[in-house]
């Protein structure tokens, strides 16, 4: 084959290689994967608020109603009044898909609160929105009154169910409200009956799984061409010569 088949192929081999890049890059951007948001990107509770003059609720992913926000900040307000004990909410739009949401709500407490003095009477609600994932995260104080069995039931059924079904205010508010009652020492309402049947009777995959399989087939797919194509045009120009 003479040099100018031989900078073809290399030429071609190229562009073949720049747009798979370039696909999977517009696949990530589609599928809005490259907004997850780091822990390292959320600033201390000092900065937010003197940016927001409360932290009772920081709302990033921007789908939370006013009515709901100034529901959470009184109810919050009053709790820590009557308890001392403290209520976050965090609402943000996404983490990265291979992380729980325990981990990054985890993650988050240890950086507001690194000391266990500072956590011990702090509660951290997290809800990532355009992934439906809901978590908590309690302090030694808080566990007194409010055991990791009814936290995780808040999050895991109480808050994730209307999560799933988008309906993130009512998640918030409804997660807050059973909060409430356990944190005033009254008997806990329980899980919403239809988040029980969601646990026990779901069989279907989760928004990460369907995201995550089709991240694995669109990658894929791409290697397969990068590879095949740039071996078709070389057989294919070996034929001519």
């Amino acid at each position: 084959m003479n040099k100018s088949a031989n900078n073809l192929i290399e030429n071609l081999f190229r562009r073949l290689c720049f747009g798979a890049i370039a696909l999977l890059i517009s696949f990530n951007l589609v599928t809005g994967t490259a907004w997850a948001l780091q822990v390292s990107d959320i600033p201390d509770l000092v900065e937010i608020k003197t940016l927001t003059e409360q932290t009772w609720v920081i709302d990033d992913s921007e789908v939370l109603s006013n009515l709901t926000k100034g529901a959470i900040v009184s109810k919050a307000e009053k709790l820590a009044e009557l308890t001392g004990l403290e209520i976050h909410v965090v609402a943000i739009r996404r983490i990265d898909l291979g992380q729980p949401a325990s981990e990054f709500a985890a993650e988050l407490f240890d950086k507001w609160f690194p000391t266990a003095a500072e956590r011990a009477n702090q509660i951290l609600l997290f809800i990532a929105t355009d992934d439906h994932r809901t978590a908590i995260q309690t302090g030694a104080k808080v566990k007194e009154v409010l055991s990791d069995d009814i936290a995780n039931s808040i999050a895991d059924e109480t808050m994730l169910y209307p999560a799933r079904k988008s309906n993130y205010n009512q998640s918030v508010n409804e997660g807050i409200a059973r909060l409430e009652a356990v944190l005033k020492g009254n008997p806990d309402p329980g899980a919403p009956l239809l988040a029980v049947e969601e646990t026990e009777t779901s069989n279907y995959a989760t928004r990460e799984e369907t995201e995550a399989s089709s991240s694995n087939v669109v990658v894929i797919i791409l290697l397969i061409l990068a590879t095949l194509l740039p071996m078709a045009t070389y057989y294919w120009l070996q034929s001519q010569s």
